[in-house]
């Protein structure tokens, strides 16, 4: 499903138009980077939780060369589903 598929959904399922649709799906996803960025931690009850984690410096190789390279550390986020979210999947 892309962004554009999703607004479309959320617009009839919302008796919304796909503007306003849009607007929001745009908040939501602004929201959601901006409490990443600040507090690392964001939980929304029954779908899951995103969590900021750092992943420590590492080797590895350049797969062109085979050369061997130092990886820089770097924060990522994961993705955690909740049961409610499993229980619907399977």
């Amino acid at each position: 499903m892309t962004k554009a598929e999703l607004i479309a959904q959320i617009a009839a399922k919302a008796n919304l138009t796909k503007a306003a649709a849009e607007r929001s799906v745009n908040a939501m996803l602004e929201s959601i980077q901006e409490f990443l960025a600040e507090d690392g931690k964001l939980t929304l009850t029954g779908f899951g939780t995103f969590a900021v984690e750092e992943r420590q410096e590492r080797p590895g190789r350049n797969p062109r060369t085979g050369e061997s390279i130092q990886i820089a550390a770097s924060k990522v986020v994961k993705f955690r589903p909740g049961k409610q979210l499993k229980d619907a999947v399977n």
